[in-house]
């Protein structure tokens, strides 16, 4: 016997409502009317690009009075509900009211009944349920706006917007990527982190600094009193661009981190050394898992540095992995670092960048050979070795300035300076133990960041930040480059919810004026 499918019982018509006549739609009017466009002879005689247009910009429209009519919709079937705000007083007087939204097809009514009390602000839950903002961009106009101001200027922004037919002037353009951030401090202080992979066994975090042009008012103390003296004896007049050489005492600088976890896989010196031209290609270099990096010209470098242990602790709380800091050899930063892992009670092997360690070492080599000769890369690709083979990098400085000693160099300066530089940080260039033990000895990680972040968004001709908008698009480019935007926005509409409807209402209870839809009826089989 053939299976018939029965509902368990009959469908509720109490939630039903008669959508408009067809006839009287505006966006079926108009949708009719692009189709009997495309079935004219005229539509045949215009090219694929005129004929694209016509559907774009009409479709456009078609879609903007679908909204449109849809709130309309919402507005005829609003209940009157006991709208009690947040201290407790009523709200007795109706009127009805209607907004305007801008969405990314244009414009919208929102029809709305408003709730009022003498001397106090309306209350309208039928926007609550729609979760409008308290101005007049949709959420995904703003999620638009928080896109294209973190990838380009704002001026490319708003025309990027208004090509769209979305038109946001540069003043409001900026008051929304201030808000579309202000939410990542606590984004990312209640995010439960993934857990890493099975074969991940270091945590890396890694740390930088990177200037940033700003306003003289919102540099910190110490730049701007120099930048006001350098001003007071040179009698600048002030200009509305730098010009090269002109970003002295202009700057603040801001602190870049990132953390995220890596396979470890064991080297040998010769296999740095030879890189991907190695006789024998070693296996490809791991990449890393959960990278999440970011910057802040708001905060001191201590408190990125406490965020940073604070994402490490949330990935790592039974301290199963090995924590690898990679840094570049500031002595603040460095001190900061200890004193960091201290409060947090784990144990974490600091490493020096070999990049910059070979920074040190090629302006060395200037002093006893040619630039840009085979015996410059010699001298250098020699001493890189005894450092990665577990020679005490005192030894190496010691040797280098008795050479220099030897050959009586007139100009001997980078060579002390570069041994000077392995002596300072001799504790952190065990860089045999790393290579053993399969940690990074390379900072690329944060030195990306630092030119993604920063140099090629902040550092545009000409530009200078006030503190709150270098700090919003920093936030909002990281979250872009950590693959976090979409998940922060999801966070970011919810917090917004809470902000601009549920706090304003008697135990953040916003009574709902839309009838409840009846749960669909199961169905049961029989046979």
């Amino acid at each position: 016997m053939p299976t018939t499918i029965l509902p368990r019982c009959p469908l509720s018509a109490a939630y039903a409502i008669p959508p408009p006549s067809a006839e009287l739609r505006a966006s079926t009017l108009l949708f009719h009317q692009v189709q009997q466009f495309f079935d004219s002879p005229e539509a045949l005689s215009k090219t694929g690009a005129e004929i694209e247009r016509h559907a774009v910009e009409n479709g456009r429209e078609v879609v903007r009075r679908m909204i449109d009519e849809h709130m309309a919709l919402r507005a005829s079937v609003e209940r009157r509900v006991v709208v009690v705000d947040q201290n407790g007083k009523a709200r007795p007087i109706l009127r009805r009211s209607t907004g305007t939204l801008l969405t990314l097809v244009g414009p919208v009514s929102v029809p709305h009944l408003a709730y009022q009390a003498p001397g106090l602000v309306c209350r309208a839950p039928l926007e609550a349920s729609l979760n409008l903002p308290d101005d007049s961009y949709s959420h995904l106009v703003r999620r638009r706006v928080a896109q294209e101001v973190a990838r380009d200027a704002f001026d490319e922004a708003c025309r990027a917007l208004g090509a769209m037919g979305c038109h946001v002037p540069k003043r409001q353009a900026e008051q929304l990527a201030l808000r579309a951030a202000q939410d990542f401090d606590d984004f990312y202080r209640e995010r439960t982190c993934a857990p890493m992979p099975s074969n991940v066994s270091l945590l890396v975090l890694t740390f930088d600094g990177k200037g940033v042009v700003m306003l003289e008012r919102d540099l910190r103390d110490e730049t701007r009193k120099k930048a006001e003296k350098k001003a007071e004896t040179t009698h600048e007049r002030p200009m509305k661009r730098l010009a090269s050489g002109e970003k002295k005492n202009r700057k603040r600088m801001a602190e870049v981190a990132a953390v995220y976890g890596q396979r470890a896989v064991p080297r040998t010196a010769q296999e740095v050394l030879d890189g991907e031209g190695a006789a024998q290609p070693s296996a490809p270099r791991p990449k890393p898992q959960g990278k999440r990096v970011w910057a802040s010209v708001e905060k001191e470098a201590g408190g990125v540095i406490e965020a940073a242990f604070e994402e490490a602790d949330r990935r790592d709380p039974e301290r199963k992995l090995t924590w690898v800091v990679l840094v570049d050899g500031n002595q603040a930063q460095l001190d900061l670092i200890h004193k960091t892992a201290r409060k947090h009670g784990v144990k974490v092997h600091v490493l020096m960048d070999v990049i910059h360690v070979l920074e040190y070492l090629w302006k060395a080599s200037y002093c006893f050979h040619e630039d840009g000769t085979k015996e410059a890369e010699a001298w250098v690709s020699q001493r890189l070795r005894m450092l990665l083979e577990g020679s005490s990098p005192s030894d190496v400085a010691a040797g280098m300035k008795r050479s220099a000693t030897q050959q009586q160099l007139a100009r001997r300066k980078a060579v002390d300076k570069c041994a000077a530089y392995l002596c300072k940080h001799r504790a952190y260039l065990d860089y045999a133990r790393a290579l053993r033990e399969g940690w990074p000895i390379a900072t690329g990680v944060i030195e990306g960041a630092c030119r993604h972040l920063i140099k090629d968004r902040m550092e545009k001709t000409g530009a200078r930040w006030t503190l709150e908008m270098a700090e919003a698009i920093l936030k909002l480019r990281a979250l872009r480059s950590s693959g976090d935007f979409e998940a922060y926005w999801e966070y970011h509409q919810a917090a917004e919810y809470k902000r601009n409807h549920a706090s304003r209402y008697e135990n953040g209870n916003v009574p709902n004026p839309l009838p409840v839809a009846p749960r669909r009826p199961s169905l049961r089989a029989v046979k």
